[in-house]
């Protein structure tokens, strides 16, 4: 690995003060089982070219690099003696040093940065790296304990994208630039057969299957030539499943064995999900699955755009950028739908295997659950708030099936203007990207998300992680929103799985398009030409210029300090022609890139799934079991993650993520007014359950629909102008059993979503969602999570999910049953359960629904809060301990099917049930709006001053009393801490 010379600027926290992150630092290093004599430090490590002047260093430490009141810096020489460096340290002399660094390529926002201010402060430094390093002062000095501080690097590291050196100095800058090789490269195909064609196809990491090597094959045998790689390339990046959803779009003959009926689907996603929202045909669906999200009308001058996209099998890989450039990817699917949306906000939800994951069971190749997590929310975190865009809802769930294959959903809401809502590239429009430049990052991004992982997929598929730059990616919106409003290009799309080929493929599929890749601006040299072809470098947008408003448009982008590069244009002779310094290295017919993958035709089977053992309730300790179900990592609080989120940046939120007087209590949707002149808004709200998918996933996906659909309701959402997403992540859809599953779950959530009329108007989906390792794939559990987005006439009446006083009613809405399959209760006592939550009569849900969205709209109602996993129990404690307000509860008067004895009524999780509090002298009215409308409900308590959780069971008897304290402490202890604080503790 080559390197250049360096200076070390090396930035440690000025005593008396401590650094904040030493305490978890020295935590964690114990848990990893190595003993410290004193604290560590923490230093932050700068490398500046090593032709500046010493001096230049120092000034770049003193003026920039170091706060002058709370930080020390020291200027040293990179790959001298690490022991004198150390030494510079007062009070570490002989301490043992561990040093991380980025690996050559990765790419490093706080370096750009630095090296900009470096620039305003006329240093020049051209290059510039970042490090991190650790001063440890090891108990003893115990040799055995020297030997394990390259195991600890790794613990706090991501050797994927990072370099672990022990008692070792960065020896200088890296330089990631090597010479091009590829030029134009053909690939002969001619003649192989289906065994050549395979490997082909694997070793180039193209994932395509046989029957599209050969329809390849076959094209090209047609024109008499062999294909370049650029243009095999092009083709595996637009046939991915990835881009082309071919599972969904395909033909399925789906066999229910279980009813003996058998159904074909010419297009599973034209003939389900389209067809809900084609038959609903609601007037506010502005675009649907044309754009890069889906359009809704807000008040008939702006329209609300919504997507929610998966970053999986990246996060699997290096969490921490895998997170923060789904959340990117998805800022700028927003920003690239119509011709540019202005981002609102942000949510994430992600599913995990338990943070107490036993270190030795881990499949080879995994990272630990606990990191995973800890990586994840820290890059949501440090992406979207950057940018000024809030997060302002989500959930995490935790399933021993999220082992090898965690998932990471990311989505955003923007506003856009309705004259502003479609687009089209124009021939003789000049292609221009904008944005971050183009490196090694992200290649074959789409091609690896389409395949299963396995245990050596951190090392060959490392490539296809990135590192996001959320400044470079603020000044592109602010840029582009400015060039949108004056009208300066025809059409925007953003580079996400494919790069370059997929921007520009699909803003060329109706006209062609001509490319010179040797204008694209590159973050160092050497990249190949197809590397910068197919790159998913990220922070970059492709734009349909006029010729006579590129200046304009150049001039604009100049302002917010955004590269600009003229890649081509749009020609309207239908084919995509690229080159790399006038050497032709693609043409192919728009037609056969896009229409030209052979259509899978897949069996698919549903046999039904053997119940678990049934949940006892018998004879349980209702109030010890209550305090576990809050305490449960399905319920309890995510505080920890959720206060990491800046959720007030822009000034829309109008419903808290915590609720109650102190915001003590959970929420449930979020609520934005984005305009300080109207008391218009919306709601977003989400809902997944992946535990019902292990007994049924009909049932899984019509919870994620009812519970997405509660959430914004419970937030003065109207269900009459609800519109939603959709969002598969699934195992491999090869095996008709786990086809068979996805399609099942596809007719519920289609059934219930026309029952609500709510159609769909965006999704994705992620398929083969599967670990393998040797030759065994451990598969996730299926999951639907289901997006509701409704508008609020009046934000200022939102109610809030916990308590307001003493002495008020509390309604329950909605049946209960004896469904305690995939419960919490059941989690807890390690069954899975019978009797998984399904919807009945969602008619009645709906109009349920409806009549409670009337009764929030007229004041009714002062406290809203969906019952989900842990049911009326854990839901009616948040909503008192939440109000700090006592709560009695007659189990006696919950409405319910059949004879449920107190554990069932207090724990089942039924759909379609909603507590509320009715606003003081409110409940008569309330109860005959409800009432009036047909709507099941009753009233089953009363708000208490007193700070208990009162329970009477069908007996009269007294079954619960709690401390409202012990229930809060419960539910907010076990994540408290964050993740990584219930790993078990090991041996490094």
């Amino acid at each position: 690995m080559a390197a250049m010379e360096a200076w070390c600027v090396e930035v440690a926290v000025r005593e008396p003060w401590e650094d904040p992150a030493a305490a978890p630092l020295a935590e964690r290093l114990a848990a990893l089982g190595l003993e410290l004599s004193g604290r560590p430090l923490p230093l932050r490590g700068y490398l500046l070219p090593g032709r500046l002047p010493e001096a230049a260093a120092e000034r770049a430490g003193r003026e920039l690099l170091a706060d002058p009141i709370s930080d020390d810096f020291r200027v040293f020489a990179a790959g001298g003696d690490a022991a004198e460096a150390t030494n510079l340290w007062p009070g570490y002399a002989g301490a043992h040093r561990l040093v991380v660094r980025r690996l050559p390529g990765v790419m490093d926002p706080v370096a750009r940065s630095a090296r900009e201010a470096l620039d305003e402060l006329g240093i020049e430094a051209d290059v510039v790296a970042t490090y991190r390093s650790w001063l440890l002062p090891l108990a003893g000095g115990d040799a055995a304990a020297r030997d394990r501080l390259a195991a600890i690097g790794r613990e706090l590291a991501n050797e994927v994208i990072e370099e672990v050196l022990v008692d070792a100095l960065p020896p200088g800058l890296p330089d990631p630039g090597r010479a091009a090789r590829e030029g134009r490269v053909e690939v002969p195909i001619a003649g192989l057969g289906d065994d050549a064609l395979r490997e082909l196809s694997e070793r180039g990491c193209l994932s395509l299957n046989l029957a599209e090597m050969r329809a390849i094959q076959a094209h090209f045998d047609g024109l008499g030539r062999a294909p370049t790689l650029t243009e095999l390339e092009t083709l595996a990046q637009t046939w991915s499943e990835h881009c082309k959803h071919k599972t969904l779009t395909g033909n399925v003959v789906f066999r229910d064995e279980t009813t003996g009926e058998t159904r074909e689907y010419g297009n599973l996603l034209r003939e389900t999900i389209a067809a809900v929202t084609t038959e609903l045909d609601r007037p506010w669906c502005v675009s649907v699955f044309v754009d890069n999200a889906g359009v809704v009308d807000l008040d008939g001058r702006d329209c609300l755009c919504i997507k929610v996209e998966t970053h999986n099998h990246p996060s699997a890989i290096e969490p921490f950028g895998g997170a923060g450039t789904g959340v990117g990817g998805v800022i700028r699917d927003i920003l690239g739908t119509g011709l540019g949306a202005r981002p609102l906000c942000n949510l994430d939800v992600f599913c995990v295997a338990p943070p107490d994951h036993d270190d030795a069971a881990l499949p080879p190749g995994t990272l630990h659950p606990a990191r995973v997590l800890d990586g994840v929310v820290a890059g949501v975190r440090d992406y979207g708030n950057p940018m000024g865009i809030p997060t302002v809802t989500g959930a995490v769930h935790f399933d021993e099936g999220f082992v090898g294959n965690p998932l990471v959903y990311c989505g955003t809401v923007g506003i856009l203007p309705r004259s502003k809502v479609f687009k089209a590239a124009e021939p003789g429009d000049l292609i221009l990207c904008a944005g971050g430049r183009t490196g090694r990052d992200g290649i074959h991004g789409a091609t690896f998300s389409s395949v299963e992982l396995h245990e050596e997929s951190e090392t060959v598929s490392s490539g296809a992680v990135q590192i996001g730059d959320p400044i470079t990616e603020k000044k592109v919106a602010d840029a582009m929103l400015e060039a949108r409003d004056r009208n300066l290009y025809h059409a925007v799309t953003d580079c996400g799985a494919g790069g370059f080929s997929s921007a520009v493929g699909e803003m060329g599929e109706k006209v062609g398009a001509s490319v010179e890749l040797s204008t694209a601006p590159l973050k160092y040299a050497g990249l190949t030409p197809t590397e910068i072809w197919i790159s998913e470098a990220q922070e970059r947008m492709v734009f349909a210029v006029p010729p006579a408003k590129v200046e304009a448009f150049r001039e604009v982008f100049a302002k917010y300090e955004v590269e600009t590069a003229v890649l081509g244009e749009f020609t309207g002779d239908g084919r995509l022609r690229i080159a790399h310094e006038g050497k032709e290295l693609c043409d192919l017919d728009m037609g056969f890139l896009h229409d030209g993958v052979p259509r899978l035709r897949r069996e698919a089977v549903w046999r039904g799934r053997e119940p678990g053992e049934p949940v006892a309730t018998n004879g349980l300790d209702l109030g010890a079991e209550l305090t576990g179900v809050l305490g449960d990592l399905a319920v309890c609080s995510r505080e920890w993650i959720t206060r990491q989120y800046d959720h007030e940046v822009q000034g829309m939120s109008a419903a808290k993520p915590f609720a109650g007087p102190r915001q003590r209590g959970p929420g449930d949707g979020a609520v934005l007014a984005p305009s300080s002149d109207s008391p218009l808004g919306f709601a977003v709200g989400t809902g997944l359950n992946p535990r019902y998918s292990r007994l049924d996933p009909a049932a899984m996906a019509e919870a994620a629909l009812d519970e997405a659909m509660r959430n914004v309701v419970v937030k003065g959402g109207d269900p009459g102008q609800c519109a939603i997403l959709d969002n598969y992540c699934w195992g491999n859809p090869e095996r008709p059993e786990t086809l068979g599953a996805l399609v099942r779950a596809t007719e519920a959530v289609c059934a219930l979503a026309r029952a609500y009329g709510t159609p769909f108007v965006s999704g994705k989906d992620s398929l083969y969602n599967e670990y393998r390792v040797g030759g065994q794939s451990l598969a996730i559990p299926g999951c639907l999570l289901v997006t509701a987005l409704a508008p609020v006439a009046d934000v200022t009446r939102v109610p809030d999910s916990a308590l307001t006083g003493p002495g008020r009613g509390v309604f329950l809405v909605g049946v209960t049953r004896d469904e305690l399959g995939g419960s919490v209760l059941g989690r807890r006592q390690g069954r899975l359960g019978r009797g998984v939550p399904r919807l009945h009569g969602p008619e009645a849900c709906a109009a349920a629904y409806r009549a409670l969205h009337e009764a929030i709209g007229l004041g009714l109602v002062t406290a809203a809060h969906d019952l989900s996993e842990g049911g009326l129990g854990a839901a009616a404690a948040e909503m008192a301990f939440g109000g700090e307000c006592g709560l009695l509860l007659d189990l006696a008067a919950v409405p319910a099917e059949g004879a449920l004895d107190d554990a069932t009524l207090l724990f089942s999780e039924s759909l379609g049930r909603v507590l509320v509090e009715a606003a003081a002298g409110a409940e008569a009215e309330l109860m005959a709006l409800l009432g009036g409308r047909g709507v099941t409900v009753a009233k089953v308590g009363e708000s208490l001053a007193e700070p208990l959780l009162r329970v009477d069971g069908t007996g009269g008897e007294r079954v619960v009393e709690l401390d409202l304290d012990v229930l809060e402490r419960a539910w907010r202890e076990p994540l408290a801490r964050g993740p990584l604080a219930l790993a078990p503790r090991r041996q490094a």
